[in-house]
Protein backbone atom coordinates (compact mmCIF):
# COMPACT_ATOMS: atom_id res chain seq x y z
CA UNK A 1 0.00 0.00 0.00
CA UNK A 2 1.21 3.45 -0.93
CA UNK A 3 0.96 5.90 1.99
CA UNK A 4 1.53 9.66 1.90
CA UNK A 5 0.44 12.87 3.60
CA UNK A 6 -2.67 14.50 2.17
CA UNK A 7 -2.00 17.86 0.56
CA UNK A 8 -4.73 20.27 1.66
CA UNK A 9 -5.07 22.90 -1.07
CA UNK A 10 -7.74 25.08 0.51
CA UNK A 11 -10.15 25.30 3.43
CA UNK A 12 -13.68 26.69 3.20
CA UNK A 13 -15.67 27.84 6.21
CA UNK A 14 -16.74 27.55 8.91
CA UNK A 15 -20.05 28.85 7.59
CA UNK A 16 -22.70 30.83 9.50
CA UNK A 17 -25.32 28.51 10.99
CA UNK A 18 -23.41 25.35 10.06
CA UNK A 19 -22.24 23.31 13.06
CA UNK A 20 -21.29 20.17 11.14
CA UNK A 21 -20.58 19.19 7.55
CA UNK A 22 -21.70 15.69 6.62
CA UNK A 23 -21.91 14.71 2.94
CA UNK A 24 -20.42 16.69 0.07
CA UNK A 25 -20.92 16.51 -3.69
CA UNK A 26 -19.98 18.55 -6.75
CA UNK A 27 -22.26 19.48 -9.65
CA UNK A 28 -19.52 20.76 -11.95
CA UNK A 29 -19.80 24.32 -10.68
CA UNK A 30 -20.83 24.24 -7.03
CA UNK A 31 -19.92 22.15 -4.02
CA UNK A 32 -23.00 21.00 -2.11
CA UNK A 33 -22.58 20.31 1.59
CA UNK A 34 -25.01 18.57 3.93
CA UNK A 35 -25.42 20.59 7.12
CA UNK A 36 -27.97 18.65 9.18
CA UNK A 37 -31.17 20.50 8.34
CA UNK A 38 -30.18 21.97 4.99
CA UNK A 39 -28.06 21.61 1.86
CA UNK A 40 -25.80 24.54 1.03
CA UNK A 41 -24.25 25.24 -2.39
CA UNK A 42 -20.73 26.66 -2.21
CA UNK A 43 -18.82 28.47 -4.94
CA UNK A 44 -15.36 26.81 -4.77
CA UNK A 45 -13.71 29.83 -6.41
CA UNK A 46 -14.97 32.52 -4.03
CA UNK A 47 -15.90 30.39 -1.01
CA UNK A 48 -19.31 32.06 -0.88
CA UNK A 49 -22.58 30.23 -0.18
CA UNK A 50 -24.83 30.63 -3.24
CA UNK A 51 -27.96 28.68 -2.31
CA UNK A 52 -29.57 26.74 0.54
CA UNK A 53 -32.26 24.06 0.42
CA UNK A 54 -34.21 23.23 3.56
CA UNK A 55 -34.11 19.44 3.63
CA UNK A 56 -32.86 16.89 6.20
CA UNK A 57 -29.19 16.29 5.37
CA UNK A 58 -27.69 13.91 7.92
CA UNK A 59 -25.04 12.03 5.93
CA UNK A 60 -23.88 11.46 2.34
CA UNK A 61 -24.77 13.58 -0.68
CA UNK A 62 -24.52 12.75 -4.41
CA UNK A 63 -25.27 14.32 -7.81
CA UNK A 64 -26.24 12.37 -10.93
CA UNK A 65 -25.77 15.18 -13.44
CA UNK A 66 -29.27 16.57 -12.89
CA UNK A 67 -30.53 15.74 -9.41
CA UNK A 68 -29.15 15.65 -5.88
CA UNK A 69 -29.44 12.58 -3.65
CA UNK A 70 -29.30 13.07 0.10
CA UNK A 71 -29.28 10.62 3.00
CA UNK A 72 -31.84 11.66 5.62
CA UNK A 73 -31.91 9.27 8.58
CA UNK A 74 -33.02 5.89 7.14
CA UNK A 75 -33.88 7.05 3.62
CA UNK A 76 -32.33 8.61 0.52
CA UNK A 77 -34.15 11.56 -1.02
CA UNK A 78 -33.91 12.62 -4.67
CA UNK A 79 -33.98 16.42 -4.86
CA UNK A 80 -34.37 18.94 -7.67
CA UNK A 81 -31.58 21.48 -6.96
CA UNK A 82 -33.40 24.23 -8.86
CA UNK A 83 -36.58 24.09 -6.75
CA UNK A 84 -35.50 22.19 -3.63
CA UNK A 85 -38.41 19.82 -4.16
CA UNK A 86 -38.10 16.19 -3.03
CA UNK A 87 -39.02 14.10 -6.08
CA UNK A 88 -38.64 10.56 -4.72
CA UNK A 89 -37.53 8.60 -1.67
CA UNK A 90 -35.92 5.16 -1.36
CA UNK A 91 -34.79 3.24 1.74
CA UNK A 92 -31.14 3.54 2.71
CA UNK A 93 -29.44 0.13 2.97
CA UNK A 94 -28.12 0.75 6.49
CA UNK A 95 -31.48 1.76 7.90
CA UNK A 96 -30.05 4.92 9.44
CA UNK A 97 -26.45 3.75 9.90
CA UNK A 98 -25.35 5.02 6.48
CA UNK A 99 -22.47 7.40 5.84
CA UNK A 100 -21.16 8.38 2.38
CA UNK A 101 -23.03 8.56 -0.91
CA UNK A 102 -21.79 8.69 -4.50
CA UNK A 103 -23.16 8.38 -8.03
CA UNK A 104 -21.33 6.31 -10.66
CA UNK A 105 -22.30 4.27 -13.71
CA UNK A 106 -26.02 4.92 -13.23
CA UNK A 107 -26.19 3.68 -9.64
CA UNK A 108 -25.73 4.96 -6.09
CA UNK A 109 -22.89 3.81 -3.83
CA UNK A 110 -23.58 4.02 -0.09
CA UNK A 111 -21.02 3.81 2.69
CA UNK A 112 -21.65 1.99 5.98
CA UNK A 113 -19.39 3.47 8.62
CA UNK A 114 -18.93 0.83 11.31
CA UNK A 115 -19.66 -2.12 9.02
CA UNK A 116 -16.74 -0.98 6.78
CA UNK A 117 -18.86 -1.61 3.69
CA UNK A 118 -19.85 0.15 0.48
CA UNK A 119 -23.12 -0.92 -1.14
CA UNK A 120 -24.01 -0.36 -4.78
CA UNK A 121 -27.78 0.19 -4.91
CA UNK A 122 -30.52 0.70 -7.48
CA UNK A 123 -31.42 4.42 -7.41
CA UNK A 124 -35.07 3.68 -8.19
CA UNK A 125 -35.76 0.99 -5.59
CA UNK A 126 -32.87 1.00 -3.10
CA UNK A 127 -32.18 -2.68 -3.80
CA UNK A 128 -28.59 -3.70 -3.01
CA UNK A 129 -26.80 -4.82 -6.19
CA UNK A 130 -23.41 -5.67 -4.68
CA UNK A 131 -21.30 -4.98 -1.62
CA UNK A 132 -17.62 -4.08 -1.28
CA UNK A 133 -15.94 -4.81 2.06
CA UNK A 134 -13.24 -2.38 3.18
CA UNK A 135 -10.93 -2.93 6.14
CA UNK A 136 -11.41 0.59 7.51
CA UNK A 137 -14.40 2.58 8.73
CA UNK A 138 -16.15 4.19 5.75
CA UNK A 139 -17.26 7.83 5.69
CA UNK A 140 -17.53 9.56 2.29
CA UNK A 141 -17.38 7.63 -0.99
CA UNK A 142 -16.42 8.71 -4.52
CA UNK A 143 -15.51 7.20 -7.89
CA UNK A 144 -13.14 9.09 -10.19
CA UNK A 145 -11.66 7.80 -13.46
CA UNK A 146 -12.66 4.26 -12.49
CA UNK A 147 -10.92 4.40 -9.10
CA UNK A 148 -12.89 3.93 -5.86
CA UNK A 149 -11.96 6.15 -2.91
CA UNK A 150 -13.51 6.44 0.50
CA UNK A 151 -12.91 8.57 3.56
CA UNK A 152 -12.08 6.98 6.89
CA UNK A 153 -12.18 8.32 10.43
CA UNK A 154 -11.21 6.53 13.63
CA UNK A 155 -10.44 8.52 16.76
CA UNK A 156 -8.00 11.27 15.84
CA UNK A 157 -6.95 9.54 12.61
CA UNK A 158 -8.61 10.30 9.30
CA UNK A 159 -7.66 9.92 5.67
CA UNK A 160 -8.59 9.06 2.10
CA UNK A 161 -8.29 5.47 0.91
CA UNK A 162 -8.16 4.14 -2.63
CA UNK A 163 -9.38 0.55 -2.51
CA UNK A 164 -9.58 -2.36 -4.90
CA UNK A 165 -13.33 -2.68 -5.67
CA UNK A 166 -13.00 -6.45 -6.11
CA UNK A 167 -11.12 -7.32 -2.92
CA UNK A 168 -11.51 -4.24 -0.70
CA UNK A 169 -7.72 -4.13 -0.29
CA UNK A 170 -6.30 -0.68 0.40
CA UNK A 171 -4.11 0.39 -2.52
CA UNK A 172 -3.29 3.91 -1.39
CA UNK A 173 -3.86 6.07 1.68
CA UNK A 174 -3.62 9.84 2.05
CA UNK A 175 -3.16 10.71 5.73
CA UNK A 176 -4.95 13.83 6.95
CA UNK A 177 -3.32 15.88 9.74
CA UNK A 178 -4.13 14.61 13.26
CA UNK A 179 -7.53 15.78 14.43
CA UNK A 180 -8.69 16.62 10.88
CA UNK A 181 -11.90 14.75 10.13
CA UNK A 182 -13.09 13.47 6.74
CA UNK A 183 -16.88 13.14 7.03
CA UNK A 184 -17.78 13.34 3.34
CA UNK A 185 -15.87 12.91 0.09
CA UNK A 186 -16.31 13.89 -3.56
CA UNK A 187 -13.97 14.27 -6.52
CA UNK A 188 -14.21 17.27 -8.81
CA UNK A 189 -13.47 14.89 -11.69
CA UNK A 190 -9.97 16.33 -11.96
CA UNK A 191 -7.08 16.84 -9.59
CA UNK A 192 -8.81 17.42 -6.27
CA UNK A 193 -11.19 15.98 -3.71
CA UNK A 194 -13.66 17.93 -1.61
CA UNK A 195 -13.82 16.65 1.97
CA UNK A 196 -16.43 17.36 4.61
CA UNK A 197 -14.83 18.39 7.87
CA UNK A 198 -17.35 17.06 10.39
CA UNK A 199 -17.78 19.21 13.48
CA UNK A 200 -15.16 21.71 12.30
CA UNK A 201 -17.89 23.08 10.03
CA UNK A 202 -15.37 23.24 7.17
CA UNK A 203 -14.90 21.80 3.71
CA UNK A 204 -11.35 21.05 2.60
CA UNK A 205 -9.95 20.61 -0.90
CA UNK A 206 -7.27 17.88 -1.07
CA UNK A 207 -5.02 17.25 -4.05
CA UNK A 208 -5.64 13.95 -5.84
CA UNK A 209 -2.47 11.94 -6.57
CA UNK A 210 -1.61 11.99 -10.28
CA UNK A 211 -0.67 8.32 -10.39
CA UNK A 212 -4.21 7.40 -9.37
CA UNK A 213 -5.68 8.39 -12.74
CA UNK A 214 -3.75 5.80 -14.74
CA UNK A 215 -4.48 3.07 -12.19
CA UNK A 216 -8.15 3.90 -12.05
CA UNK A 217 -8.70 3.77 -15.81
CA UNK A 218 -7.95 0.06 -15.69
CA UNK A 219 -10.91 -0.66 -13.44
CA UNK A 220 -14.26 1.04 -13.95
CA UNK A 221 -17.35 0.26 -11.85
CA UNK A 222 -19.14 -1.46 -14.74
CA UNK A 223 -16.24 -3.90 -15.13
CA UNK A 224 -16.47 -5.25 -11.59
CA UNK A 225 -18.48 -8.44 -11.16
CA UNK A 226 -21.17 -8.70 -8.49
CA UNK A 227 -20.26 -10.33 -5.19
CA UNK A 228 -23.67 -10.24 -3.48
Amino acid sequence: MKRSAAEIIREYGPFPGVDEVHGVTYDGQRVWLAAGDKLNALDPASGQTLQSIDVPAHAGTAFDGQYLFQIAEDRIQKIDPATGRVLATIPAPGGGADSGLAWAEGTLWVGQYREKKIHQIDPETGAILRTIQSNRFVTGVTWVDGALWHGTWEGDESGLMRIDPETGDVLERLEMPAGTIVSGLESDGGDQFFCGGGNSGKVRAVRRPKADAAAGERRRPADVSSDT
